[in-house]
């Protein structure tokens, strides 16, 4: 064993823990701490005498033993739960660290605060980077996506590290490279999580089709998921939807059958949200899909509504057609959910100067995350040959999917409705692409009310963009306009 470790490991919970192991597999010496304290006193003794046991670990429950155990510079990972703990931890390890050391937080942090600690840390003489990591326990172990971002300076110390224990795309790229600057390795990540949403959202409704509209069995969905995995839906979570309506409890029941239908969150899609607000990119598929599980949540209101308002929702003659049909709609919501948060991700990269590079970011996604899908290559392929390509929805890979899916997706979302079965994803999709795709929207409408009620002002159509208007409406009123502004 060497005298020095390569990388200290803070948290050893199980996605640390995890991830200990798989940098453990692949050649390096790792040091690891976890606190002494009450339910957690002996995780690190466990450790090193469980999982850890005859590996090239060292443990420690003092931080001062545990830096002094790294080789220089330093290079301490943590993986504990975001907010005050990661603060109250980078506190802890100052006055042992040295200049050019390095700290990097791979929980699922709020990019603004990853955007402060760099800052902060630079000062002293620290590079932090802001590290997102997705891919779960088993992505941890056996490979994850990873996204680092912040102190530019960090990257060479920490790349052979992470692009060893990333993820293997089939080219046998690792799925790992540097985001940028600041809290940019968060950031996307978290609207990596906002596409999660999505993508999870439209299959729950898929498979609400199959069940109450086509009124398939399990086995029978099953088989159409497993069908669709093959194809240009081929991804982590369509693989997984097949294995958990196949799933069946001891008595030969289906698992899926008795489970609660309240889903639950952690808050990295209302983020995903909230910036999309700020930025003033429209994400309004992740958000209906954020809602919707807050709606799914109410389950003693929606039981109280379900008796009050009886409906009349009913089983259809869903032929093969139809499930085809399905597919596409599945396929081209899933482009529009993709390509939402790819312009968030334009949006945040041109006004913080991250130079973000969306085709690297789309290959990074290719393996080891939740979101893997083999659509992510033309993704990239689309980024790489248009650079400044302003939407993803323009690249002709992706003209040609919409085009080719647009029909049906329009018929099977009005087929889900008139059965009175709720498909709101699918219809975000489908009226994003429609406002998108619409010359002249009836938001001049607005503007004029705009101006009718608050003297908003508005632009003309038979003027340069730029030049505001106010009307006196009513005659009553003053010429005087309000100060003009931009959404």
């Amino acid at each position: 064993m060497n005298k020095k470790s390569n990388i200290g490991l803070i948290g050893l919970a199980v996605m640390g823990e995890n991830l200990a192991l798989n940098m453990e597999r692949n050649g390096f010496q790792v040091s690891v701490y976890n606190r002494a304290e009450g339910a957690e006193a002996h995780v690190v003794e466990h450790f090193m005498s469980g999982r850890g046991a005859g590996k090239n670990f060292l443990g420690f429950t003092e931080l001062r033993d545990f830096v002094e155990s790294l080789e220089r510079p330093r290079k301490i990972m943590m993986m504990i739960r975001a907010g005050r703990p990661v603060d109250l931890v980078i506190e802890a390890l100052l006055p042992f660290l040295s200049e050019g050391d390095v700290i990097i937080d791979g929980g699922n942090s709020n990019w603004q605060d990853s955007e402060r600690r760099e800052a902060e840390l630079r000062q002293r003489g620290v590079y932090f980077v802001g590290c997102g990591i997705s891919g779960g326990e088993e992505g941890a172990l056996n490979g994850p996506a990873i996204m680092p971002g912040g102190a530019r300076e960090a990257w060479p110390l920490i790349e052979p590290i992470f692009t060893r224990i990333a993820a293997k795309a089939e080219d046998g790229m690792p799925c790992c490279a540097w985001i940028g600057a600041g809290g940019s390795g968060h950031f996307v990540k978290m609207v990596h999580n906002g596409i999660e949403y999505g993508d999870m959202q439209l299959i729950a409704e898929a498979y609400g089709v199959l069940c109450t509209v086509a009124g398939k069995t399990n086995d029978e969905m099953a088989e159409i998921f497993a069908s669709w995995n093959e194809g240009k839906l081929s991804s982590y979570l369509i693989e997984i939807t097949a294995e958990i309506l196949r799933h069946r409890e001891p008595d030969g029941s289906y698992l899926i059958d008795k489970i609660l239908d309240a889903a639950g969150q952690k808050g990295t899609g209302k983020w995903s949200v909230i910036n999309s607000l700020e930025y003033g990119q429209p994400l309004n598929l992740i958000a209906t899909a954020v809602y919707e599980r807050s709606l799914s949540a109410a389950v003693e209101l929606r039981q109280e509504a379900s008796s009050v308002y009886l409906r009349s929702q009913r089983t259809l003659d869903f032929t093969e057609a139809d499930t085809l049909a399905l597919q596409r709609s599945l396929y081209a919501s899933k482009i529009v959910s993709y390509a939402q948060g790819f312009a968030l991700l334009q949006e945040a990269s041109k006004e913080n100067k991250w130079s973000l590079d969306l085709s690297s970011i789309a290959r990074i996604w290719r393996n080891g995350c939740i979101i893997r899908s083999a659509f992510l290559s033309d993704i990239a392929e689309a980024y790489e040959a248009q650079p400044d390509l302003q939407h993803l929805l323009l690249a002709p890979f992706f003209q040609h999917e919409i085009k080719d899916a647009k029909a049906d997706w329009a018929r099977m979302v009005g087929t889900a409705i008139a059965s009175e079965c709720s498909v709101p994803a699918f219809s975000a999709a489908l009226n994003y692409f429609f406002s998108l795709t619409t010359r002249r929207l009836p938001a001049n409408m607005l503007q004029a009310q705009r101006d009718f009620f608050g003297a908003h002002t508005f632009e003309r159509v038979d003027h340069p963009r730029g030049v505001f208007f106010h009307e006196n409406w009513t005659g009553r009123g003053s010429d005087t306009s309000s100060t003009t502004y931009n959404v």
